[in-house]
Parts: structure tokens; C-alpha cells; sequence
């Protein structure tokens, strides 16, 4: 049989040897030493060109769909053929309570913060600009008190990190194919303000906005598009005057102007100084300055994976909330840079269910202030949630609910095998834990799975011969002391079925009628039921657990003190190699009470039973 190139063996040395084989089989070559000829340099320039000719194609091939492309640009070019724009830089945010004092009895009636006015503030001994991106306006109190305030007649005014850049261009003759491209790879596209002068000499203009941002669209209408072109520059795209809005003509200047950001170096930046004063009647006006919240959401461009998982979630959307998906997939796109993750879910799937609308639990990054996760919220509803979803459907905003995971892991440890000591192995596992829910779970909708850590877990060291974990998780209620009040704890799974031997919950330290308790369930039963240290009944009966839906309820309990931030109830889940969180529950490891121990097995002992 002749020998066959197989077409997936493709590195060099296969290649050449399988073109030996091929030509052995030939009379014309018959005893022929391939190695000590010329023929040799043939066939390697042979195999090297199919070589390379497999590794393009197999790029290539790659490059041309969206889950296994490599290059950013093939990247961004498959998310905007499903109409998914990555995020760009995004500047750190800040808000600031701003006034001025004006003691002149001829004090005008309202004062304006101009666009622009510049703010330097320091993070790391590192000095950053903060600039407004549009005038404010602050009247007088009646006592020369001018308090600014913001489009919603809040206090807090936003102020972003960056240096702003204007890019201008001309518009050419009609049938001219014009791009409009900003060089700068650090540009926040959310700052862009576009105007069009109707000739270079103009002082009136139109404002273009962005498209994303418009409800309805007619041929009159000024709107741009904005997308990242391969090398990682921005093009700015006008309508067609048809289908997508107006475009600019022949002789119109259009001046862009942006914020060139330096992204999370400006996070966490708190105390802020105005550069100048504010002009009062031809007077100076010193700005007084109180930092409402400090700077947050600096953030580098998408990565390539976010854009991958996003921009096929994003098409499913079609800018439309239809579905709790949707809701997901719109939030992400729009405020990403402010959040580590998203979900949502409908009303009938709630516990207890309430029809009519959409729950949306948002798992912001570290670093943003209380203040700042309100306002977003309230610019989701407002500009979002309020123009595109269906009608009499409300969103409501749920905070995510952290679920521990404790967990108990031994391992049959051979010190033959290693020159590490138990201890060493020890805390090796117990990283690996850790790293493991970091990488893999404390995000919504992710599930642990017992088997995979245990995988990793064997495969970390010869000498690790198996392992065994017990899981149990908890949750953490604050008691109003000296109340009698009823309390509910809801888990995101299944409790196990109570037995004979083991407390299926049980609860940390409290204080009640001046003694030192725990909360465990009688065993065989649900029931709940208060032990002293003694082991003794101090409460027959203080609630129960429903084991189907994970629903703990505590009844008539009134605690006179408690360790800690509030009381831990600990349960074991019903089904232990595998927990998949609900609704807004996220799951993360207890650093504190999980634990790793080695059992030592010298596997070369022999005993004698």
C-alpha cells in the first residue's frame, strides 16, 4: 500500500520523513541514502514549506471564527459582525460636593462651572488630572451660597480622570470613501462628544451622539458609531442619511474631542484640589471641594475573552429586554468597566416568586463606592431598563448573597515520595483549594464541582495517593438583640436529609438567658432546637428547616449577645459533589474553617494481619 502525507502531522520532522517514505517506495530510489545527498536539502525545503503552509492555514482557519481566534482584531471584527461594541479605556470616576461663597451684595444670580474645569488629586505619590465634560450651574441661596449640582439636582458632580484630546477632520466630496480614525489606543469612547460645523469658519454646530443611545431613529437624525479597527485605533462612523441618521456633507469640519485616559492607575484617588478659580464679577472665586466619592471604574480595554463570551450573549439581545438574559447581556455591554459580573432572572423564578418583574443582581468590582453602585443602578434604570424593556415589567436591583464553602479536605500523603514535609503538602492543597474557587467560582451562576478539585488536588504530587474532602457551606444573620423576632436563611441548594448521628445544622456561639449556645437540629428531625455547652436542651423547639427548598426559619428568637458580626449557620448540603447556586448567590471558599490534613501512608510496609 503507498504511503499517505496525513495532512495533521504537520511538524517538520514528521513531513520529511514521510516524504522519504514516499519516495523509497519508488524503483527510481530503490537503496538511495536520502541523507548523504543533495536530495536532502530538497525535501527539507520541501518540508519546511508545507510546514509553514499547514501552520497559515491552520491560523487562519482559527482566526476565522470567534471561539478560537487568537488576535484581538480577529477578535473585535467577529463581535462586530454580531453588533457587539468592547469596551474601549475607561477613565476613574470621581464625585464631588462643589460651592463657592460670594460675600458682594451684587452677587449674580447664578453662577456656571465651566466644561473642563480641572481637578489634581495623587494616588501613590503619582499626580493625576480629574476634568468635568459639561457645564454645571449653582444658584444663589439667597445668603451668596452656590451649591452646583447635577442634571438630577444631586451634589455629587462627576469629575474623570484623563488629558482631552480634539482630532479634527474636513469632509470631502460626496463620492469620497472618508474614514474618520483617531489614533490614541487610550481613548474612552464614553467621552467622546462629536460636533459638525457647517464650515470650517462656523461657530454654530450639531451634536452627534452616540447610537447606542438612541430610542428612535429617522434620517434626520445626528447620531455616530464608533468601533476599534485593527491596530487598535478608533473610527468614528457617520449615518448614510437614510437608515441610520444624518451625514455630515461636503465642506462640514467635524471636531472630536475625547478623554485620553491613563485606566486604573487614578482608582482610589480621594482627596481632590481645583487648578483655578472661578471668575465673579471680575473677581477670583476660590471652588470649595468636599470628595463625595472617591475616583473608581478606571479600567483597561475589554479583554479578548470577555469579548468572547459577551458578544455572542449580546447578539442574542438585539438591544432588546425580552428576556432575563437580556438584561444581562445589555448591562454588560453598557457598564461593564464598573462590574465583575452580572445576572438576572424573572420574577416567577424568585423565592418567593413576584410576578411582573425582573430581578438584576450586580457583583460590582472592589474598588466602588457605595454611592457610585447607586448611581449606576439609577442610570441603568433610567436610561436602560426604562426605555427597553417591556412594558409594566420592573427591574429590581438585588445584592449578591455570598454563600461559604467549608471545606474539610484529607489526602493519604507517602513521605517516600517527596522530599516535602506533610506540613509543606499541607498548605500546597490548601492554596490549590483557594486558587481554585478564585479562578473558577465567586461569580454568579458558577457551579462547584467536587470532582474536578479533587483532580487537581492527586495531580499536584506523586506522593499524593488520594483524597476525600467533606463540604458543608454557611451563611451569616444578624439578630436585633433584645428582640423577640423571627429570622429566615435561605441556601442556594438543597439541605441534606437529617439522620441518627450527625446535626445536619448547626449554628455558632450565642449568648440566651445568660448562658453560652449553639442552635443544632434534632437529630432524625428538621426540628431546630437550642443546646448549652453542657450539651443540655435549653429551647425544645426555636424553628425548623425545610431540606427542598434550603429555607432555615428561626421562631421567637431572641439572643442577648453574639461573636462576631452575626450568627453562622452551617448545613450540610444535600448533594456534596455537586452545588449550583441560584438567583443572585454566589459561592466562595471559607478561608477560615476550611482545613487540609496529610495521613501519612508508607505504602512499602508490609504488616501482618
Amino acid at each position: 500500500m503507498a504511503t499517505t502525507i496525513k495532512s495533521t502531522q504537520l511538524d517538520f520532522d514528521t513531513i520529511k520523513t514521510k516524504l522519504k517514505d514516499f519516495l523509497k517506495q519508488k524503483t527510481e530510489f530503490a537503496d538511495y541514502d536520502f541523507e548523504a545527498s543533495g536530495l536532502s536539502n530538497v525535501l527539507d525545503v520541501l518540508a519546511y514549506n508545507t510546514h509553514f503552509n499547514g501552520l497559515i492555514g491552520n491560523f487562519a482557519l482559527n482566526e476565522s471564527f470567534l471561539n478560537t481566534a487568537q488576535l484581538r482584531s480577529s477578535i473585535v471584527s467577529h463581535a462586530e459582525a454580531l453588533g457587539y461594541v468592547p469596551r474601549s479605556y475607561s477613565s476613574a470616576q470621581a464625585k464631588l460636593n462643589l460651592s463657592l461663597s460670594v460675600a458682594s451684595s451684587t452677587r449674580p444670580t447664578a453662577i456656571t462651572l465651566p466644561r473642563n474645569t480641572q481637578f489634581t488629586t495623587s494616588v501613590d505619590d503619582v499626580s493625576y488630572t480629574f476634568q468635568t465634560r459639561e457645564n454645571f450651574t449653582a444658584l444663589d441661596d439667597g445668603a451668596g451660597l452656590y451649591q452646583f449640582l447635577d442634571g438630577n439636582g444631586q451634589t455629587g458632580i462627576p469629575v474623570f480622570e484623563g488629558q482631552e484630546k480634539t482630532k479634527t477632520f474636513f469632509v470631502g466630496e460626496t463620492g469620497d470613501s472618508q474614514i474618520y480614525v483617531i489614533p490614541d489606543v487610550t481613548m474612552d469612547t464614553t467621552t467622546i462628544r462629536v460636533r459638525v460645523f457647517a464650515t470650517a469658519s462656523s461657530t454654530a454646530f450639531d451634536t452627534y451622539t452616540n447610537i447606542n443611545q438612541a430610542i428612535r431613529i429617522t434620517n434626520t437624525s445626528t447620531l455616530f458609531q464608533i468601533k476599534e479597527v485593527p491596530n487598535g485605533y478608533f473610527e468614528v462612523i457617520f449615518g448614510d442619511g437614510i437608515s441610520t441618521g444624518k451625514a455630515p456633507e461636503a465642506g462640514n469640519k467635524i471636531v472630536i474631542d475625547y478623554l485620553s485616559t491613563k485606566a486604573t492607575a487614578a482608582n482610589g484617588a480621594s482627596s481632590f484640589s481645583p487648578t483655578t478659580t472661578i471668575t465673579v464679577d471680575g473677581s477670583p472665586i476660590n471652588l470649595t471641594t468636599v470628595t463625595e466619592s472617591n475616583a473608581s471604574g478606571g479600567a483597561f480595554k475589554e479583554s479578548i475573552e470577555s469579548i468572547r463570551q459577551n458578544a455572542p450573549i449580546s447578539f442574542t439581545a438585539q438591544r432588546r429586554l425580552v428576556t432575563a438574559e437580556d438584561y444581562t447581556a445589555q448591562i454588560l455591554a453598557n457598564y461593564g468597566s464598573f462590574l465583575d459580573d452580572v445576572t438576572s432572572f424573572g420574577g416567577a423564578d424568585n423565592q418567593p416568586p413576584e410576578f411582573g418583574k425582573v430581578f438584576v443582581g450586580l457583583k460590582f468590582k472592589s474598588n466602588i463606592a457605595d454611592d457610585t453602585q447607586q448611581n449606576v443602578k439609577d442610570t441603568i434604570r433610567t436610561e436602560l431598563t426604562d426605555n427597553l424593556a417591556i412594558m409594566s415589567i420592573d427591574t429590581v436591583f438585588v445584592d449578591p448573597i455570598t454563600t461559604n464553602v467549608q471545606i474539610n479536605t484529607t489526602f493519604n500523603l507517602d513521605p517516600d515520595l517527596t522530599s516535602s514535609t506533610s506540613k509543606t503538602v499541607e498548605n500546597l492543597v490548601q492554596t490549590t483549594i483557594n486558587n481554585f474557587f478564585s479562578t473558577n467560582l465567586n461569580k454568579f451562576n458558577k457551579v462547584f464541582r467536587r470532582s474536578n478539585l479533587l483532580t487537581q488536588l492527586d495531580a499536584l504530587d506523586e506522593a499524593i495517593l488520594n483524597s476525600k474532602m467533606d463540604v458543608k457551606l454557611n451563611q451569616t444573620f444578624t439578630p436585633s438583640v433584645g428582640e423577640t423576632l423571627q429570622y429566615t436563611v435561605n441556601f442556594p441548594v438543597a439541605i441534606a436529609t437529617p439522620d441518627d448521628v450527625n446535626h445536619t445544622l448547626t449554628t455558632s456561639r450565642f449568648t440566651l438567658n445568660g448562658q453560652t449556645c449553639t442552635i443544632k437540629n434534632l437529630l432524625k428531625s428538621t426540628k431546630l432546637q437550642v443546646f448549652n455547652n453542657d450539651g443540655d436542651v435549653v429551647v425544645d423547639n426555636i424553628g425548623s428547616y425545610v431540606g427542598a427548598t434550603g429555607t432555615v426559619t428561626f421562631t421567637g428568637f431572641n439572643p442577648s449577645a453574639f461573636e462576631g458580626s452575626g450568627i453562622r449557620v452551617d448545613i450540610t448540603p444535600a448533594n456534596q459533589n455537586t452545588i449550583r447556586p441560584l438567583r443572585n448567590y454566589i459561592l466562595d471558599i471559607d478561608r477560615t474553617l476550611s482545613t487540609s490534613k496529610a495521613q501519612l501512608d508508607f505504602q512499602n510496609t508490609q504488616v501482618t494481619l
